[in-house]
């Protein structure tokens, strides 16, 4: 249960990446447009493009984490004793789901400390740049601990996309 529950947050990361490509191809199509074809570039259009940035790599970010497709310590897994290695993927789990829950209550601390202040080109919250920080953050809380049952039970977490 608790697989299936992460296999469709990825997902839907996956899906809201996409999304937020083609929006970002979008903003800065429009920037291009208005600045050489229009002599009026919209000033809202880069922020936004920065802005959902972020959210792309953060969602992809944490998808990577589920699908193991973050830098680990392939090499030295390969070398180790059969003994020593199970060991090691805990404890490179275990240090990802730390950096995870940091990752997200500091994002979620500074979100709260700026929340009062407003993107000028945008009028929203400042806030709204470490959000997908802070959310990206439990995710990989959460596609940690799933590894680290997955490892207990001896079999592997299967991609998101079959």
């Amino acid at each position: 249960m608790y697989t299936q529950i992460c296999r469709t947050l990825a997902r839907v990361c996956m899906w809201l990446g996409i999304i937020g490509l083609v929006a970002v191809i979008c903003a800065v199509s429009w920037q291009v447009f208005g600045r050489y074809v229009l002599n009026n570039t919209p000033t809202w259009a880069e922020s936004l493009a920065l802005l959902l940035v972020i959210y792309v790599t953060m969602f992809g970010v944490a998808v990577g984490v589920r699908d193991a497709g973050h830098i680990g310590l392939e090499s030295f897994l390969v070398l180790a004793p059969d003994w020593l290695r199970l060991k090691m993927e805990y404890l490179i789990h275990a240090l990802v789901l730390v950096f995870g829950a940091v990752m997200a209550y500091s994002c979620a601390s500074l979100a709260q400390s700026v929340w009062d202040y407003r993107l000028p080109t945008l009028w929203i919250s400042e806030g709204w740049k470490y959000v997908p920080a802070a959310i990206a953050g439990v995710l990989i809380v959460m596609f940690s601990i799933e590894h680290i049952i997955a490892l207990a039970q001896g079999r592997e977490v299967e991609p998101a996309w079959d």
